[in-house]
């Protein structure tokens, strides 16, 4: 008996539709070498492009149609030149974190061979961490309520709660615990703070401690933001699960995606306890608009992470058997550079990067 699942598709702005397509292409590739399992797609209106036409960038009921859904995929929402009254960028793919509370940003940083990095050290082959980023506090929690006084001087609001990050922390745990058994490497937990300086990461580093008590298999230990952002360069190869406020979150997970070599490389998920999202961590690009030469990969990899977290919530491990043959079949474009897009050194555009990951698919 085939099983379906509905999965809510934002398309994103810019770039956005272009790397999407050929993902659900992929993914239906992936479903069928699989078998048993089928998906529904509802394409949901959100993004600067909406915006310039209805005057909201992220309707209540496209909210509320992925929250009913078995999982999100939101492609690069946002364009420069659209902006609200106060001049900043519409961000939709912040605002459904906050309202769907996916507190656990989920990034991965992991080289396999051959894959094009601005590092040079022998050891990087054995670079496979995750950044986990809380998403919905932080500085961000207020980030439309920022002032500025008689243009003397300006005040942001950060946000740290008891509660979030309490199960920020544990949903580090547990991920150390799903690493352990699949590495088979003892698994550690790194808290990235400055607590040295602030209290509220102070208090944020104590309840760290707090719910390490819970996991005695796995270590722990913690660091100050500035000096891991230098040990994310020397040494990437010491790291296993990393858990940080959002700022730093949103920051260190763009140097992790400068190690492996490029944002066109780096997925992510937003996780929380009831929904999760996933999307790539670059931008919609519009001065490549319509050329063909998007790069896919990190969308790809996104919906990688999308099955291998069914997997689990939905108990189908025909889902994480998914997840391995698409995850390979990306890594064999990176290491044998044949359908490597032209951003990351290689002679193809979207479609011929497609088209070798669907090869790819198939020789399975």
């Amino acid at each position: 008996m085939t099983k379906q699942y509905n999965i809510a598709v934002f398309d994103g702005d810019g770039i956005g539709p272009e790397i999407m397509a050929p993902t659900l292409v992929v993914i239906d590739a992936v479903l069928e070498k699989i078998g048993a399992i089928k998906f529904k797609y509802e394409h949901l209106p959100a993004g600067a492009l909406h915006y310039t036409k209805t005057g909201e960038d992220l309707p209540d009921s496209s909210v509320e149609a992925a929250r009913a859904a078995d999982a999100i995929l939101l492609s690069a929402m946002g364009l420069p030149h659209v902006r609200k009254p106060d001049g900043t960028e519409l961000t939709p793919q912040i605002a459904i974190r906050i309202k769907l509370g996916l507190y656990a940003g989920v990034r991965p940083v992991k080289i396999v061979p051959k894959q094009p990095t601005p590092l040079k050290d022998p050891r990087l082959e054995t670079v496979d961490f995750v950044l986990i980023r809380e998403s919905t506090e932080g500085l961000f929690a207020h980030m439309n309520e920022g002032k500025v006084v008689n243009n003397e001087y300006a005040i942001e609001t950060m946000r740290i709660t008891r509660k979030t990050s309490e199960k920020l922390f544990d949903f580090a745990f547990r991920l150390a615990e799903q690493r352990t058994k699949k590495l088979g490497r003892k698994g550690k937990v790194t808290c990235v703070d400055k607590a040295n300086v602030f209290a509220s990461f102070a208090w944020f580093r104590s309840i760290f401690e707090e719910r390490a008590k819970a996991y005695p298999d796995i270590d722990h230990d913690a660091a100050y933001v500035d000096a891991f952002a230098m040990w994310m360069v020397q040494r990437p190869w010491d790291f296993d699960v990393v858990v940080t406020e959002n700022m730093f979150g949103d920051i260190l997970s763009d140097l992790g995606a400068g190690i492996i070599g490029s944002l066109g490389l780096a997925p992510s998920a937003d996780i929380g306890d009831e929904n999760a999202l996933f999307q790539p961590c670059h931008g919609t690009a519009p001065d490549i608009v319509g050329k063909g030469l998007a790069n896919p990969i990190a969308m790809f990899l996104s919906s990688a992470m999308m099955l291998d977290w069914m997997a689990i919530d939905k108990n189908d491990p025909l889902l994480a058997k998914g997840s391995e043959i698409l995850e390979a079949a990306v890594n064999k474009v990176i290491t044998t550079r044949i359908g490597l897009t032209k951003d990351l050194g290689g002679d193809c555009g979207t479609e011929g990067c497609t088209s070798a990951v669907l090869a790819n698919i198939a020789q399975q």
